[in-house]
């Protein structure tokens, strides 16, 4: 199914919202210890993201009530980026070689841009068929790969908008799609069933998706976001456990990072050389952090050195 996209704009509203917290990152080297970026309570449950900007800053949806995006700047303050469109709430969050946001919209069954120096909202992509856009995955191209769950029924779909705005839906029929990556080397699209527990890894060619297989499979504990590092290892977010999960290209489990909070919904890499993890945390409302041995892929795909 292919879908035109929607290009009218949306004016927001701006607004400045401070509060104490402590500076992003993570004092030293040590690796794989979690510490708190933001104070709890300065994002409501929903909270979700995060990315981070060609800005450094840190940018995750519902800073402190639905439909909004926030941003952690480097001094430790959070703020209010934006309002997003009525009607609108955002989840994942990519950004694109311009340095701009794109926001998976699940209210409203879309793809958004935001202009991350007007702060301008449009609609980069919309499906009347999306369930519920829900995170984001970005190729080198410009590709989007976006999961799309149907939560009450446990099931999900998976789609691709290319950098002209049209998109097509890959797969249906699949559990509740969640966390969503594309692998190191851009041949691996990796999708998650939260509720199934289970993660599929995909080969990806040409923007096609082929000889899907079961890469692991978790006995308890939901599954939310995903991140690859630059040698190829899957990030997991643990709902309910608490926990990060650290899997090889193999499929191999390597570790799980402990985090302060129990809810944990999303992750991204950040900081100057890329090797901050920032988690976003439903349970707290906050942003905690934690070194790691590689920079994010993502991250990588827009270094401009």
């Amino acid at each position: 199914m292919r879908l035109r996209p929607n290009r009218s704009g949306f004016q927001v509203a701006v607004g400045l919202l401070s509060l104490s917290a402590p500076t992003p990152g993570i004092s030293g080297d040590s690796l794989y210890t979690s510490t708190v970026v933001t104070a709890p309570g300065s994002f409501p449950k929903g909270v979700e993201g995060p990315a981070v900007g060609p800005d450094g800053n840190i940018y995750a949806v519902n800073f402190e009530r639905r439909g909004t995006i926030g941003c952690v700047v480097p001094g430790g303050q959070a703020e209010l980026f934006v309002d997003l469109p009525q009607g609108s709430t955002g989840n994942g969050i990519r950004f694109d070689a311009a340095g701009h946001l794109l926001v998976a919209d699940y209210a409203g069954h879309n793809i958004l841009h935001v202009n991350r120096v007007t702060r301008e909202v449009s609609v980069f992509a919309h499906g009347a068929s999306m369930n519920q856009p829900n995170d984001l995955a970005i190729a080198a191209d410009g590709t989007i790969y976006a999961s799309d769950p149907n939560w009450q029924a446990e099931t999900g779909q998976i789609w691709r908008t290319t950098p002209d705005g049209l998109s097509t839906r890959l797969e249906a029929g699949m559990g509740t799609t969640n966390g969503i990556e594309v692998g190191t080397g851009e041949r691996r699209l990796y999708v998650n069933e939260s509720r199934q527990r289970r993660v599929w890894v995909y080969d990806l060619s040409e923007g096609q998706v082929s000889n899907k297989r079961l890469f692991i499979r978790f006995d308890d504990y939901g599954l939310d976001g995903m991140r690859c590092d630059t040698v190829g290892n899957l990030y997991i977010t643990r709902i309910g456990k608490g926990t990060v999960a650290i899997v090889s290209p193999e499929g191999q489990l390597l570790r799980e990072v402990q985090l302060t909070g129990r809810n944990p919904s999303n992750i991204a890499f950040g900081g100057p050389d890329g090797r901050t993890a920032y988690v976003t945390l439903q349970d707290q409302g906050n942003i905690e952090s934690f070194r790691v041995e590689y920079p994010g892929r993502s991250w990588k795909l827009w270094q401009r050195d």
